[in-house]
């Protein structure tokens, strides 16, 4: 966003001094689009940096945390960082995430369950009517974190936003990114919206300074920009359909993605085919650590981005 860069370059005099710790002005604005009251909001140096509060908060080795197979890296990087046990839940048809089999590894020992939704690397999606059947029939002593990292993306008309469902689930939190529609991925801010009784547990543990002046000040900024938002939402699906056409084009099969990226399957192990196009200059994401060998996440770039990727993947497979 424009607007955000010209917030960011108008800090930069001000480094030499400590950010305000609370983010105070960020907490406020960020309260205020949500319709929540800002004790419900913690800061984080992106939502990785929530996810790991959350295990810090809620899970010891004594306990289990819940996620689906091929569900994003960080959360059995964060269930092992604590030293709690990771209970993996198979995943449904299409790399789906299958509540029900989530629910049935859900035990006395269960703390906190991931739901990442749209999926990464898969892309795929939850509708409102399950997503929120699995929350209320979770125990309560379940906290249930719906990371919505791509949430901007998603146009389907029965996909949710769970930051209004917090009055009835006091032991939901849900995660939220600049780093992704909002273009402020080398800066790391992200956010969680919980019950503040559950956000003054994450605040507690939150580092000071945790989200740096320019990043705040950025951050500020790229909420009030609605028509950079807008047109990064447009050209995204734009950049996906061109992708799609050209895995079409190649003959290869891919899974339907709500997100800013797309999983498609090379036929081949995707290790050596993204080694191939790094030598051709194009860095796509190998996902074999999620148990999908044959598979490359590909994020949606700009028009001549995506060409080239395109070509480049055209000549490494032959």
């Amino acid at each position: 966003s424009p607007l955000a860069l010209a917030a960011a370059q108008s800090v930069l005099p001000e480094i030499a001094r400590y950010p305000e710790g609370s983010g105070h002005q960020l907490v406020a604005r960020l309260a205020a689009l949500h319709g929540i009251a800002p004790e419900c909001i913690t800061l984080g140096n992106g939502s990785n940096d929530v996810l790991d509060l959350v295990a810090r908060v809620f899970l010891t080795p004594d306990h289990e945390a819940v996620f689906s197979q091929h569900a994003f890296a960080v959360y059995p990087i964060v269930v092992q960082a604590v030293g709690a046990r990771a209970r993996v839940a198979p995943a449904g048809p299409g790399y789906s995430h299958d509540l029900g089999a989530m629910r049935e590894q859900v035990t006395a020992d269960t703390r906190v369950v991931f739901v990442a939704n749209p999926n990464n690397p898969t892309g795929g999606w939850l509708a409102a009517a399950a997503l929120e059947a699995f929350i209320t029939d979770l125990p309560a002593h379940v906290m249930v974190v719906v990371d919505e990292a791509y949430f901007e993306y998603v146009v389907e008309a029965d996909y949710p936003d769970t930051t209004q469902w917090l009055a009835r689930f006091p032991n939901l939190i849900v995660t939220r990114t600049f780093s992704k529609a909002y273009g402020l991925a080398g800066l790391r801010v992200g956010y969680a919206v919980s019950h503040p009784d559950v956000a003054g547990l994450l605040n507690r543990v939150r580092q000071p300074f945790n989200v740096n002046l320019v990043a705040q000040a950025a951050a500020l900024a790229a909420l009030d920009d609605r028509a950079h938002i807008a047109m990064s939402v447009e050209r995204n699906r734009e950049g996906m359909r061109r992708l799609l056409a050209g895995f079409a084009d190649l003959g290869l099969a891919w899974i339907e993605s709500v997100g800013n990226f797309v999983a498609v399957d090379t036929g081949r192990p995707g290790e050596g085919v993204y080694a191939d196009l790094l030598r051709e200059g194009v860095i796509v994401r190998p996902v074999a650590n999620y148990a999908m060998p044959n598979h490359l996440r590909i994020t949606v770039g700009s028009e001549e981005e995506n060409a080239r990727c395109l070509a480049a993947l055209g000549k490494v497979l032959g």
